[in-house]
């Protein structure tokens, strides 16, 4: 009861600091008048020319379109919002479940998002895939096979060295199958799709694990072999809100999922709060994740050593720290996350660049307004922050060549 109560102060001290950003967001635009309510949530990603790319959501009046742009300067200009469906349909994208973008052989470009559906916390997993560099964008089709009207959400997509193309989700098939049995069915489950033949058709639905928490984004990456690795807040025996790793393959056949984090949280609910996930060339996992640990709440942030093993946590920023990420080039590692001091909202960074033995610290951004969490960009030419704002646009900033580290 005493561990509920911590976690209950967390989860409200969050919500309150994200209604703060909203109240601020309101006065700062329309005086007393409340401000129209605005889904940021924008994921990006980096082709093989070296472009960057961002998708979101586009609302005009009740109709919803996932929207494509593109900056060949790192951010300081972009080309108009270009919509990928021909027809609306409903697209979430607030918080931990926003479209995805990535990129695979020749031209090939996919994007997913979740289309919410009518009943409550319900919807589809859906893939919109361009053949030709983004000229044109084929009609949308759902990734997995079940059907069921129940929950396909937050997913998280990656194209592996390979080609083949992955798109990972929380799913509660289980879930009502237990309950149907009067069963007790903790969380939800992850499955997984993948495509062999850049993205016409999915082999799947594979589970990854039982017992995910509900409404925390995936974290897939990459290891050095080229093998996608998701990371996940997973529930484990009785109640611990801790996190899992697993590698996927292609045909479904999994090993016993790796626990990646020990703070035994146990809470009956779902911060929303996933984690992030990066590997150096030389396998060093590098994770950050939020929890709460020995009765306090904040975002953490550890490595692997040569033998596999987890580091000593380190935890990051203030107690209103959220929603970190991770990325790494060559030796370079940086975190970033969001915190609010009760006026503004700030994108604060740490960078090494020996692979994390040493750190500095500096704030990479801010607004007064609402705005999505910080996302990281690695590519061939270093690391982008990108973050989403409703007063200041897109803010981006190449955070492994800021000379401003202090």
């Amino acid at each position: 009861m005493q561990a509920f109560k911590r976690g209950a102060v967390i989860l409200l001290g969050l919500a309150a600091a994200w209604m703060s950003t909203q109240a601020a967001t309101a006065q700062h635009q329309h005086g007393t008048q409340p401000a129209a309510k605005v889904e940021l949530g924008t994921s990006a990603a980096v082709d093989r020319e070296g472009k960057l790319w961002i998708v979101g959501k586009e609302a005009s009046g009740q109709a919803q379109y996932v929207f494509v742009q593109t900056s060949s300067d790192g951010g300081k200009t972009w080309s108009a919002a270009r919509r990928v469906q021909q027809h609306p349909e409903p697209v979430s994208a607030e918080g931990e479940n926003r479209p995805k973008i990535a990129f695979g052989g020749g031209n090939d470009i996919y994007i997913t998002y979740t289309k919410p559906l009518d009943k409550p916390y319900t919807g589809e997993i859906r893939m919109v895939r361009s053949v030709d560099g983004g000229k044109t964008y084929l009609p949308p089709v759902t990734v997995h096979a079940n059907r069921d009207v129940i929950t396909h959400r937050f997913e998280s997509l990656i194209v592996d060295k390979e080609g083949r193309v992955y798109v990972a989700w929380i799913d509660k098939r289980d879930m009502h199958a237990a309950l149907a049995r009067k069963q007790r069915y903790a969380g939800a489950a992850l499955y997984y799709a993948v495509s062999e033949d850049g993205g016409a058709s999915f082999k799947g639905d594979y589970k990854i694990a039982d017992h995910s928490c509900e409404c925390c984004r995936i974290a897939l990456a990459l290891n050095p072999q080229g093998r996608p690795v998701a990371l996940w807040r997973h529930v484990f025996e009785p109640n611990a809100r801790d996190h899992a790793l697993m590698e996927l393959t292609p045909d479904g056949k999994l090993s016993t999922l790796s626990r990646a984090s020990f703070d035994d949280w146990r809470v009956d609910a779902c911060p929303h709060h996933g984690p992030g996930l990066a590997f150096s060339a030389d396998g060093t996992r590098h994770q950050t994740w939020f929890n709460v640990s020995q009765g306090e709440g904040g975002v953490f942030y550890a490595s692997t050593d040569a033998t596999g093993k987890l580091g000593k946590p380190q935890r990051i920023g203030s107690a209103q720290a959220a929603h970190a990420d991770v990325a790494v080039h060559g030796d370079n590692v940086v975190v970033v996350w969001k915190q609010f001091d009760g006026k503004a909202t700030a994108i604060l960074g740490k960078m090494s660049s020996d692979g994390g033995k040493a750190w500095a610290e500096t704030t990479l951004a801010q607004t007064t307004g609402a705005s999505d969490q910080p996302r990281l960009v690695a590519s061939g030419a270093g690391i982008v922050l990108v973050w989403r704002t409703q007063n200041e646009g897109v803010q981006t900033v190449t955070v492994d060549r800021r000379q401003a580290w202090r």
